[in-house]
């Protein structure tokens, strides 16, 4: 059972890197000296931080973990690693994976996750304007970020209700995220879309199933598709709001402006909360 166990985390933290190209192999000098983390053994460390990152290097020494904090849930520590959020005990002997719910709340701590919203955020504005695909209404009241494929069949669904996003007062932004991977036949379409003179155009009619000229450039793909990975992206649409909370997948337009009238709606008191003397 371990063993099943131990397989199944690995699969998980790895989910985000396993489309990416395979890396050489490290060289001997560094293979002979690891990183201090995996020196560590799960507990080991001399602090609560020190012991989250050592039990995560002994599952699997490649993971990247990009931050580590205090969690909501007592005794445990707050980690993002390959774009999904973690919860590790203290003493370095437990993983939290999935959902916590506050039952006094009535909310999932996991998915509400300040630390996991900021570190979205941050990733998602290294994409220059210029290399989106924008769709928006004349004084947009939200803005979101979509992960998007030309041959996924929801994806295809949301643009076709890209005209009634826009009068709800919200504005798309999509990035290129090609889910068959890096040097498939997705991907070189998503790229004559990118390299195209009217990339709205061209988005459009390769969404809607027409046949688009064969373009290469320097292009933004590649990118955006790695960020959508660090992101935690593993499906298209990835819906996100400005402020790093995933929305999900497919929404309809009216459901999609409720999710985010609702997102206004908690961050107003916590506006309001800062700005009191």
């Amino acid at each position: 059972m371990p063993r099943l166990i131990t397989a199944a985390l690995l699969g998980a933290l790895s989910l985000t890197a396993c489309a990416q190209a395979p890396q050489p192999p490290a060289k001997a000098e560094a293979a002979a000296a690891p990183a201090p983390a995996a020196q560590l053994k799960p507990g080991q460390g001399a602090t609560p931080d020190e012991r989250a990152r050592s039990a995560l290097a002994q599952l699997n020494a490649r993971v990247k973990v990009d931050y580590v904090g205090a969690a909501p849930l007592p005794g445990f520590r707050e980690v993002i690693a390959g774009g999904q959020l973690l919860y590790v005990s203290d003493d370095g002997r437990y993983l939290v994976q999935g959902s916590v719910i506050d039952l006094q709340q009535q909310e999932d701590v996991m998915q509400n996750s300040a630390a996991l919203a900021a570190y979205r955020t941050q990733l998602i504005a290294t994409i220059p304007h210029s290399e989106k695909i924008v769709f928006a209404p004349p004084n947009a009241k939200y803005t979101v970020t979509v992960f998007t494929d030309i041959e996924c069949g929801y994806c295809r669904k949301l643009h076709e209700e890209i005209a009634e996003i826009n009068r709800q007062g919200i504005a798309v932004e999509y990035l290129a995220f090609p889910r068959m991977g890096l040097g498939s036949q997705d991907h070189k379409d998503m790229i004559s879309v990118w390299c195209a003179p009217d990339r709205r155009r061209a988005l459009t009619d390769a969404k809607a199933g027409k046949s688009i000229p064969s373009r290469d450039c320097k292009n933004p793909v590649t990118m955006e598709y790695d960020v959508g990975q660090r992101v935690g992206v593993s499906g298209t649409p990835a819906i996100f709001s400005a402020e790093g909370v995933q929305l999900g997948g497919y929404l309809p337009p009216a459901t999609l402006r409720a999710r985010l009238d609702e997102l206004a709606a908690k961050k107003a008191p916590a506006a309001a909360a800062g700005a009191a003397p």
